[in-house]
């Protein structure tokens, strides 16, 4: 009883850390990009700093994940959010100090990017540390809801600030979450990862190992197919959320601050589901309805009519969109922490952020002179549409392989 109480204790000391973090980092990502859309008006710029924000992870996701198994998780943590608080001191006093042009939200955007690629695969891989593994869905629905919900205030936050002050201080939210963050990270003890023998390798063998976790795992591989050809036209659609309000519905930007407290609010309503009530057997399959379910949602945000009543429409469309994302991203994270072996874990999850990221800023550089042209609801509605049959077409060749093996 009193390990069990223990794991809990600091498992929460974490998750409510990163979701502090999180907190700070929404909300001042919130404000520059609505900062962006009411500069520029363009799908084009907003497109580029979606690009800039996740070309980092194309780029650095290998070496993210082989840093996360060679050496301190819990450092590479600290150290990333501690470097992405001082990016965002540096750029508050620049401001203060200077009239920037607005291309350097893009800079910022790719310093955070950098930082977020090395944290990502370490906390993922910290959690099995320290939770059982039956346990495992279960906590990646609490962590998931701690998300959300910092994912929910965060835009809220960063519109009160950005209606009230100017950016140096929107800026500081991002500071003082990466400070709580590392505390809480410091205060945990972490339990020592076993490493099994190996020979030293290289960069190049290092990564096929972790190509190689996808590649023995088929049903694991299928879902990670689909998630990658989906990302190509989902990814740009959150770069492109501020023009549906701002542009397309013609609302300033508490309307934009309140869909994406919509989206949340769908994000917290499925964590709270997964890690209370919901006991998830096929894992796979499950994370390929939410995969489907997002194509499905986006697919009716392209529908709705630009009127007043329509926005609501659409922000209960972005409900949809953030449950169902969540639909197939816990499943899926459990899953991977089940099966995949301690000392491989952050290479196979680097691995999976680049397999998805890679295909984002192409979907970008290729979404947004369409989106220019013939307007954004259009590209919610093509790439709802694309994912489905995308979705659809994976799902064929994975219940195959069911059929031949055990249930996933």
């Amino acid at each position: 009883m009193e390990k069990t109480q223990k794991w809990k204790l600091q498992f929460m000391i974490v998750a409510l850390g990163q979701a502090v973090s999180m907190l700070g980092s929404h909300g001042v990502q919130f404000a520059l990009i609505w900062w962006l859309a009411e500069k520029t008006s363009s799908p084009l710029m907003l497109g580029l700093s979606g690009l800039v924000a996740y070309l980092p992870m194309t780029l650095f996701s290998p070496l993210a994940g082989i840093t996360a198994d060679r050496y301190n998780r819990k450092f590479i943590s600290i150290f990333s959010d501690m470097a992405m608080g001082t990016a965002a001191l540096l750029y508050a006093g620049l401001l203060l100090s200077f009239d920037l042009p607005v291309w350097t939200v893009l800079v910022m955007l790719c310093v955070r990017g950098i930082g977020s690629t090395f944290q990502q695969p370490a906390i993922q891989s910290i959690i099995p540390q320290l939770v059982p593994k039956e346990q495992l869905v279960k906590t990646n629905g609490w962590m998931q809801l701690l998300n959300s919900g910092s994912f929910l205030l965060g835009p809220v936050i960063g519109a009160s600030l950005y209606a009230v002050f100017p950016m140096p201080v929107v800026l500081m939210s991002d500071v003082a979450g990466a400070i709580f963050a590392s505390i809480a990270l410091a205060v945990v003890k972490i339990p020592k990862l076993e490493k099994t023998e190996q020979k030293e390798q290289y960069f190049p063998a290092e990564i096929k190992e972790g190509l190689q976790v996808f590649q023995e795992d088929k049903k694991l591989f299928y879902i990670v197919i689909a998630e990658a050809l989906c990302m190509f036209f989902y990814a740009p659609l959150s770069s492109f959320y501020p023009l549906m309000t701002s542009d397309y519905f013609k609302l300033s930007a508490m309307y934009g601050s309140a869909v994406e407290l919509s989206f949340a609010v769908g994000m917290m309503a499925s964590s709270l589901l997964f890690s209370s009530v919901l006991k998830v057997n096929r894992k796979i399959r499950v994370s390929f309805i939410g995969l489907f379910a997002m194509g499905v949602m986006s697919l009716i945000c392209g529908t709705i009519p630009p009127t007043y009543a329509g926005w609501f429409f659409f922000a209960g469309s972005c409900i949809g969109l953030g449950a169902s994302g969540n639909v197939h991203t816990i499943p899926l994270t459990a899953y991977m922490q089940e099966t995949i072996s301690p000392d491989k874990m952050g290479r196979a999850f680097s691995v999976l952020t680049l397999i998805s990221s890679v295909t984002m800023p192409f979907g970008l550089l290729f979404s947004s002179p369409i989106a220019e042209k013939v307007g954004v609801n259009v590209w919610f509605f093509v790439s709802g549409l694309c994912m489905i049959l995308l979705t659809a077409g994976v799902f064929v060749p994975y219940a195959a392989e069911c059929g031949r093996g055990k249930r996933s």
